[in-house]
């Protein structure tokens, strides 16, 4: 017989709160600032990301020599960008914070896992409310950031949990394949990149569309699947 839920897992960006189109505003400003102009299709690419997996693609996009000090530099570049867009507050998806709120409420724990490092983390917690997650785990905390496991399977060991008990959710092809990848099973709340099905993934249009006890069902569903 499978565990109940146990915990849930958020993703950040695209997920908790729209702060995609904030990076869009960064990426677009870094490969300007590059002299280069960047399409949709590389947009599409680099959602969800690592910062240097994120980095490769532009500097492959662009015809840069990948070196390793100047690929660096740009991320250090971007982020410092990025984070002045976060400091003007980050608005909330719609359904995250009440969903947020009805796992607190339930003492449900819940964990921060992104592709976003440390120091904008923490900006970008200071507009969501830290109080909300038992563990955070960054990109830059873990040997690999999403699409690789690590980041899921960090939050599911500090948690004192195994991967199959918690419920992960994302936005994103490439955090989706994280968490599927680590164990879990995933809720897939589609922003502006569609997310192909898996019998490991379940999607809704909104995270309005759920609440606790539809976690509980979902994550049920799911276990059952793939038991």
């Amino acid at each position: 017989m499978h565990s109940p839920l146990r915990a849930v897992l958020f993703d950040m960006d695209g997920t908790l709160v729209d702060s995609e189109k904030l990076w869009d505003v960064g990426m677009h400003a870094l490969y300007a600032q590059m002299g280069g102009v960047m399409s949709e299709e590389s947009r599409a690419a680099t959602v969800g990301g690592s910062a240097e997996s994120v980095m490769v693609h532009t500097y492959r996009d662009l015809g840069r020599e990948p070196d390793p000090a100047a690929m660096a530099a740009s991320i250090d570049w971007l982020h410092v960008y990025v984070g002045e867009l976060f400091e003007g507050g980050l608005p909330w998806c719609a359904g995250a914070r009440e969903l947020l709120d009805a796992l607190l409420a339930d003492d449900v724990p819940m964990a921060l896992v992104t592709n976003t490092r440390r120091d904008l983390t923490e900006k970008a917690l200071e507009s969501i409310g830290r109080h909300y997650f038992s563990v955070t785990v960054c990109a830059d905390e873990v040997p690999h950031g999403k699409p690789a496991p690590d980041p899921y399977r960090r939050a599911a060991q500090l948690l004192g949990l195994a991967p199959a008990q918690c419920l992960a959710i994302e936005d994103s092809i490439t955090g989706t394949t994280a968490a599927e990848a680590a164990g879990c099973p995933v809720v897939v709340v589609p922003n502006d990149i569609a997310v192909p099905t898996s019998p490991r993934r379940h999607l809704v249009s909104s995270l309005q569309d759920v609440d606790v006890a539809v976690l509980r069902d979902i994550h049920s569903g799911l276990a059952t699947e793939v038991a």
